[in-house]
C-alpha cells in the first residue's frame, strides 16, 4: 500500500495492519490495510476487502457504543479509512473474556488456574462460559508478542494510575456487555475482545477499533449448549481459523519457525470468512469497494481541510 503525504502530516508509522498519520500533532489518519498478522507476524500475503471490513465494522461499533465512553473517531472518508484524535495511549489491552477459548483454553488446559491475576474456576471446558467476564490484561509491545499482565503490576509498573484503571476497567466491561447485547440481536456471542484506551488531558478516550474480527472472536448462539454438551467444536465467526490453519501448519511464531505458503484459494476463503462476519454482526450486505490511491488521498484531503478549518 502507497505511503501518502498528507497536508499537516508530521509523522508515520506502520503497524501490522493500519498506516498511521499524524497530522499537526492532533489528530491521526488510520488507514486499514489488507496485511493479516497473527502470532504477531505479518502473514506475506494480503487478504482482498480486509481493510475495508475492519474499518466499517469499526466504525459500526464506535458509533454504536459511543454513548459508554468518548472515542477517538471524527469521520470516515473512505471505505478503509478513520480519521479521529490523538490521545496519549495507556500501553496495555483491555482483553476481556466472556468464555474460556483461545490463549485461556491453552493456559486453563496447560493446569494453571489463573491468567493475568484473575482466577480461573475449576471443572470448566473449553469454551465454557466464564461466571463474570474477565479482564486479562496485556502488555501493547512495540515489536514481539504481548505479555500477560495483572492489575496490580499495571499500576505498580507506572502504566496506569489506580483511578485511571478503575475507570478503564469499567468502561471495558461496560462496552464488552453492550458488544455482547448488539451481537445476540444477530445471532452471535462475543465471546472475547480486546480495547485500548487513551487520554486527552485528563479524558480518557476508547481508541482504535472494536468487535471486529481482527480484535474479537464470535461463536453462533444457535446450537451453542448443545454442542457444549456433546463436547463439539464451536464455528466461529473471528481470525482464529487463520491461527489454527498456521498452528496445524507448524507455525506459531516462534524462532526459525516459517510461515506456510496461502494459495490464492485459501486468500478468497479467508477473505469471504471476513465477509461474512461482516454481514452477521452488521446485518447489512457487504458491498466491496476499491478506490484508487488518487481518490484515497482527496477524500481525506479534503477531510482534514474541514478538521483542520
Amino acid at each position: 500500500m502507497k505511503t501518502f503525504q498528507f497536508p499537516g502530516q508530521t509523522k508515520f508509522y506502520k503497524g501490522k495492519v493500519r498506516d498511521v498519520y499524524t497530522i499537526d500533532g492532533k489528530w491521526l489518519v488510520m488507514i486499514a490495510s489488507d496485511r493479516i498478522s497473527a502470532f504477531d507476524v505479518i502473514l506475506p500475503r494480503p487478504i482482498p476487502y480486509k481493510g475495508q471490513v475492519l474499518n466499517q465494522i469499526a466504525a459500526y461499533m464506535l458509533q454504536a457504543t459511543k454513548d459508554i465512553c468518548p472515542n477517538w473517531l471524527l469521520e470516515c472518508p473512505a471505505p478503509t479509512v478513520s480519521i479521529g484524535q490523538k490521545c496519549v495511549p495507556f500501553k496495555i489491552e483491555m482483553v476481556v473474556r466472556g468464555n474460556l477459548t483461545g490463549h485461556a483454553w491453552r493456559t486453563y488446559a496447560s493446569g494453571k488456574r489463573t491468567l493475568c491475576g484473575a482466577p480461573l474456576p475449576e471443572g470448566m471446558k473449553e469454551n465454557d462460559y466464564f461466571p463474570s467476564p474477565l479482564i486479562t490484561p496485556s502488555t501493547k509491545a512495540e515489536a514481539g508478542h504481548d505479555e500477560d499482565i495483572s492489575a496490580e503490576e499495571i499500576v505498580a509498573a507506572g502504566l496506569a494510575s489506580e483511578a485511571d484503571w478503575q475507570t478503564i476497567k469499567d468502561y471495558a466491561l461496560a462496552l464488552f456487555e453492550r458488544g455482547r447485547e448488539l451481537a445476540a440481536k444477530r445471532g452471535l456471542i462475543l465471546v472475547d475482545t480486546k480495547y485500548e484506551f487513551g487520554k486527552i488531558g485528563d479524558t480518557i478516550y476508547l481508541m482504535d477499533e472494536i468487535h471486529t474480527p481482527d480484535s474479537s472472536r464470535y461463536f453462533f448462539s444457535e446450537g451453542f449448549e448443545e454442542r457444549q454438551a456433546r463436547d463439539e467444536r464451536q464455528p466461529q465467526l473471528s481470525k482464529e481459523f487463520v491461527r489454527e490453519w498456521l498452528i496445524s501448519n507448524g507455525f506459531m511464531g516462534k524462532e526459525g519457525q516459517s510461515v506456510p505458503a496461502m494459495s490464492d484459494e485459501w486468500l478468497q476463503t479467508i477473505s469471504e470468512r471476513y465477509i461474512q462476519l461482516y454481514e452477521k454482526v452488521i446485518g447489512e450486505k457487504f458491498y466491496p469497494q476499491s478506490l484508487t490511491e488518487d481518490e484515497i488521498a482527496d477524500r481525506v484531503t479534503q477531510s482534514l481541510q474541514k478538521i483542520r478549518g
